[in-house]
């Protein structure tokens, strides 16, 4: 091999010095970045059951619980408004919740009130339709969007309306009942929201 060709040992050693730089370098700029893909305690705590203390809950109100960056409602329901509950059954598009059970309610709120105890009802409060947050109507008086309105939960958005066991009203835009997460009480004052005892949601 001619003098020309041959490498000058200096800057071999220089070269090789820079290449396990650069890829010590590249290492240590890696790991962090594959560390920061993983999910944060945060996100991962997104995802887990929530308790709720539902003590304090009047009869005819409602509280709301983040549950996987979803509003929960929890209502507690007068007997009036129970005994409403029968009555509407020929105005809704799925009084018995049978439409896509799995999705929409479990097998323990497949009643008439969709609930474990008649007294408390659990939500999601996100319409059905596309994606909208309705308003809660309680009190049983005409309203303008429905003369004969019995309260429950409307959808200003595009008109979608509920009644007080999130069931749908017939020919509104919303295609299915309010989701049912699944839930069990801890106590007679406790929810938690995401788990069931046959596990989480």
């Amino acid at each position: 091999m001619s003098d020309d060709k041959k490498m000058n040992p200096g800057r071999r050693n220089l070269i090789v010095l820079a290449a396990a730089t650069g890829g010590a370098a590249g290492l240590t700029t890696a790991v962090p970045f594959a560390l920061s893909m993983e999910p944060s305690e945060a996100a991962k705590a997104a995802g887990a059951p929530v308790e709720a203390d539902i003590s304090q809950l009047q009869p005819g109100q409602k509280m709301t619980v983040a549950w996987r960056g979803q509003p929960v409602w929890i209502v507690r329901r007068t007997p009036e408004m129970l005994a409403e509950l029968p009555k509407l059954d020929d105005q809704l598009a799925d009084p018995k919740s049978l439409r896509d059970p799995d999705t929409f309610t479990p097998p323990y709120a497949r009643n008439e009130n969709r609930s474990i105890k008649p007294e408390y009802l659990v939500v999601v409060g996100i319409c059905t339709h596309l994606g909208c947050s309705p308003v809660d109507e309680f009190a049983v008086q005409p309203e303008p969007f429905d003369p004969s309105w019995q309260g429950g939960f409307y959808c200003p958005c595009h008109g979608s309306t509920y009644d007080l066991a999130g069931r749908v009203y017939r020919n509104k835009p919303a295609p299915d009942n309010l989701k049912v997460p699944k839930y069990m009480f801890l106590s007679d004052t406790r929810i938690v929201i995401g788990k069931d005892e046959k596990g989480e949601a």
